[in-house]
């Protein structure tokens, strides 16, 4: 991709991203009121990281991989579960991960 093409993507991306800001300022106050909007959005970011760490956990490039991320995962949900503190779930998850990638190859 040439350095013209990549500043042009860019530009455009940066635009659009201004334009939905604005648009979303223009919605009718009446309309984002309603209860299921505000139900919907407290979901939104959750959703969200949800879906982004499932890509990270089990893909690698554009191949879908089963390896000692999905099993620290599975540690991490555990945990938190559990009601563990946030930075136990991190080590426990860490080490989990770590420990199955040096014992298994995976």
């Amino acid at each position: 991709m040439s350095s013209g093409t990549l500043w042009a993507v860019v530009l455009v991306g940066s635009l659009g991203c201004y334009l939905l800001k604005l648009a979303g300022l223009a919605v009718p106050a009446a309309w984002v009121q309603q209860p299921w909007v505000t139900r919907v959005v407290d979901f939104v970011p959750a959703a969200l990281l949800a879906a982004l760490v499932a890509v990270q956990a089990a893909t690698s490039g554009h191949d879908l991989v089963l390896d000692g991320r999905l099993v620290a995962l599975a540690v991490a949900a555990l945990a938190l579960a559990l009601r563990a503190p946030f930075i136990v779930v991190l080590l426990l998850a860490g080490a989990t991960g770590a420990l199955v990638h040096v014992l298994w190859g995976w």
